[in-house]
C-alpha cells in the first residue's frame, strides 16, 4: 500500500509498503479515504526525531471497510466508518472502566494499529469502528476525533447554560469547543493571533473576538463579564505558548471558576510560574483534559458521530483545504502557516 511515512527531520517520504493485516477474530481493515492534519501533528513537523523515522502517523480518519474478522459483528465490507484511535492495552484499572485515554500503555498501544492514518488501510478491533450515518461524508468524520476531545473536556467542565466561557486558540479545537459551548446555550469569547479564525469563530456565534496581538485578553474578558472574570476558560492553544496561555487562562477565570487545560504540553518539564496565591484564594479549579473515552454508559466519539449527523455540530465550516497524501508535505507546511494561508482544518484524500 501507499504510506506517508515520517522523516529523521520530521517531514515525510512517500513509499510502497506492506498492508497492515488483521491480528485477531474481532479486527476490522478499512480503506482511509480521509485523513486530518492536527495541532498535535503540528508539533511534530520538522523536529528531529530520529525514534519516529520510519513510522505510519497520523489519528484523524475515516473510511470505509475491506475485511473483518470471523468475530465482528457491527460493521461489514462496504460500510462508511470512522475510526476512534484513543485505544489503551484493555487491562490497565483504568481501561477496565473505560478509562482508556488515561492508559499507562496508550501511546504505544495506539500507534501499532489505529493511530496510522496517512496510509490506504487501517487495522483495529472492531468497537474502534463506528458507522457513519448518510449523511456523514469522510470528511466531516475526520473531524469527529477533534469534536471528541472538545466534547471530553466540556464533559470534565460541568458547563451549563448560560455560562460566560473564554477560549484561548481559535484552531480546530478552539472552534470545535465554541461550537459545543454555543449548542449548549453558554456565551463565548474567544481570542487568538489570526484574523482568518477569529472571522470564523465570528460566523459560529462568538459573542466576542480578541485578537492577542491587538487588545489584551484578559481585559477583554474582564470588560465583557463587568469585572467578575469567566465562569470556564478553556486553553486550546498549548504546545510553545502554554507559557504565556496559561496564566492568561488563570487570570481570566472569575473566583471559584475554572480552567480546563485542552492544548497539549511539550515532552518533559515545562516550567510555567502562575499566581498561585490567588488560585488558591479564589479557589479556581484547573482541569487536565486529555484526549476522550467515555460519559457514563456513552462512548464521546459516538456521541459526536451523533451530533454532527443531527446537524448540532458543522464540521464543514472548519474544513479550509484538501490535499492528496502524495502532497503531505505541502499540506503540513500549509496549516502551520495558517496565519498566511487561512488554514484550519486541512484534510487529506487518500
Amino acid at each position: 500500500m501507499k504510506a506517508a511515512l515520517k522523516t529523521e527531520d520530521g517531514r515525510f517520504e512517500f513509499q510502497e509498503v506492506d498492508p497492515p493485516q488483521l491480528a485477531a477474530g474481532d479486527w476490522v481493515k478499512a480503506r482511509v479515504r480521509v485523513a486530518g492534519i492536527c495541532g498535535t501533528d503540528l508539533r511534530h513537523w520538522k523536529k528531529h526525531e530520529p525514534e519516529l523515522a520510519c513510522h505510519i502517523v497520523g489519528h484523524e480518519l475515516a473510511g470505509e471497510v475491506v475485511e473483518i474478522g470471523p468475530d465482528v459483528t457491527n460493521v461489514k465490507p462496504g460500510d462508511r466508518v470512522v475510526i476512534e484511535t484513543v485505544m489503551g492495552d484493555g487491562d490497565c484499572p483504568w481501561c477496565r472502566v473505560q478509562q482508556y485515554n488515561i492508559c499507562p500503555h496508550l501511546y504505544e498501544v495506539r500507534t501499532k494499529s489505529v493511530s496510522r492514518a496517512y496510509a490506504e488501510y487501517v487495522v483495529g478491533p472492531a468497537h474502534k469502528f463506528y458507522q457513519l450515518p448518510h449523511n456523514v461524508s469522510f470528511e466531516e468524520a475526520a473531524l469527529v476525533d477533534t469534536f471528541s476531545v472538545c466534547l471530553h473536556a466540556q464533559h470534565l467542565s460541568g458547563l451549563s447554560i448560560n455560562d460566560k466561557v473564554a477560549i484561548i486558540g481559535a484552531g480546530p479545537i478552539g472552534l470545535g469547543q465554541l461550537m459545543l459551548a454555543r449548542a449548549s446555550g453558554a456565551d463565548v469569547l474567544i481570542a487568538d493571533t489570526v484574523d482568518h479564525s477569529l472571522a470564523v469563530a465570528s460566523a459560529l456565534g462568538a459573542a466576542e473576538v480578541v485578537h492577542c496581538t491587538r487588545e489584551d485578553p484578559v481585559e477583554q474578558v474582564m470588560t465583557w463579564t463587568g469585572g467578575r472574570g469567566a465562569d470556564i476558560v478553556f486553553e486550546c492553544a498549548g504546545g510553545p505558548s502554554m507559557p504565556e496561555t496559561l496564566p492568561q487562562a488563570t487570570r481570566m477565570a472569575r473566583r471559584g471558576g475554572k480552567v480546563v487545560i485542552v492544548g497539549g504540553f511539550e515532552e518533559g518539564e515545562t516550567a510555567i510560574p502562575l499566581q498561585w496565591q490567588r488560585i488558591q484564594m479564589s479557589e479556581i479549579k484547573i482541569i487536565p483534559s486529555a484526549s476522550f473515552a467515555f460519559r457514563d454508559i456513552y462512548p464521546e466519539q459516538g456521541m459526536v458521530v451523533e451530533l454532527i449527523a443531527k446537524g448540532k455540530l458543522d464540521a464543514n465550516k472548519l474544513i479550509t483545504h484538501r490535499f492528496g497524501l502524495d502532497r503531505i508535505n505541502e499540506a503540513f507546511e500549509v496549516a502551520q502557516n495558517k496565519a498566511e494561508t487561512g488554514a484550519i482544518f486541512v484534510a487529506l484524500q487518500i
